[in-house]
């Protein structure tokens, strides 16, 4: 099992999650972040972290696509290990439905 990042991450981009990963398998991208399925040691402790609501167990129904979004992102992204700032608008997009076919940018973030 895994954690995976889902829809709501978009344009959200929260990097709390990052800090607290003791294997470092986040990843950036331009607007949004993802787990690396390899290196998750599946131990929960950013799924809380997340202001969003965007990180999920691979177990949840109907997340297939979110884990072949991540597996493909994660590598090819850069990784991410620091906490940087939210984008200014990042709450004005918390919760909006269809930011993946709105929203999703495939190129890479900064990373650390």
């Amino acid at each position: 099992m895994t954690f995976v990042v889902t829809e709501n991450c978009i344009k959200c981009k929260y990097m709390d999650c990052v800090e607290v990963c003791p294997v470092d398998c986040f990843y950036e991208g331009d607007n949004m972040l993802v787990i690396n399925p390899d290196e998750c040691i599946d131990c929960g402790v950013c799924e809380p972290e997340c202001p969003a609501e965007a990180i999920k167990p691979d177990s949840e129904p109907d997340l297939e696509n979110w884990l072949k979004l991540n597996a493909e992102y994660s590598a090819a992204w850069p990784n991410i290990t620091i906490k940087r700032d939210a984008p200014a608008d990042a709450k004005t997009f918390d919760g909006v439905a269809g930011k993946l076919e709105q929203y999703f940018s495939a190129n890479p973030g900064q990373g650390d």
